[in-house]
């Protein structure tokens, strides 16, 4: 199936997620910050990002959705926000900043989860109703 990297800080989000990808057959990567998740997605090249946005560290999860948006070498990566912001407005800055798609914490149905992220991994980057459009101009923050 597909190789997935989670960018996430908490320890148990990180195994529920490892469990629900591994079960459906994906290979999973970890990553416990930005910097870290940064260099895993240079390094590993993996199908599909899940980041956390709320990151201890440098970087959080949007400044380094950001950064891979200006990397011509990876800017194609789907990467999936995995949040607990769920306020008004949150989804809408998620995708602006390059998210493909936006899925928030706690996970409320485990098979439309696995499901999603096996679509973004298969299809790769979708820059259809999912992505924000007319995104503002990403700077490159590294």
């Amino acid at each position: 199936m597909a190789k997935i990297l989670v960018v996430e800080d908490e320890p148990d989000n990180r195994e529920l997620i490892r469990m629900v990808l591994e079960m459906a057959g994906h290979e999973v990567a970890e990553a416990t910050n930005g910097e870290a998740g940064l260099e895993a997605i240079r390094q590993d090249r993996p199908d599909v990002v899940l980041m956390d946005i709320s990151l201890p560290g440098r970087y959080d999860g949007l400044d380094v959705t950001r950064m891979v948006r200006a990397d011509p070498s990876i800017e194609d990566l789907p990467i999936v926000a995995f949040t607990a912001h769920a306020m008004s407005g949150d989804r809408e800055r998620t995708l602006s900043a390059g998210c493909d798609d936006y899925i928030t914490k706690p996970i409320e149905d485990l098979k439309d989860f696995s499901r999603r992220i096996a679509d973004l991994a298969t299809k790769g980057r979708n820059q259809s109703a999912l992505f924000a459009k007319d995104e503002p101009e990403r700077p490159d923050i590294s």
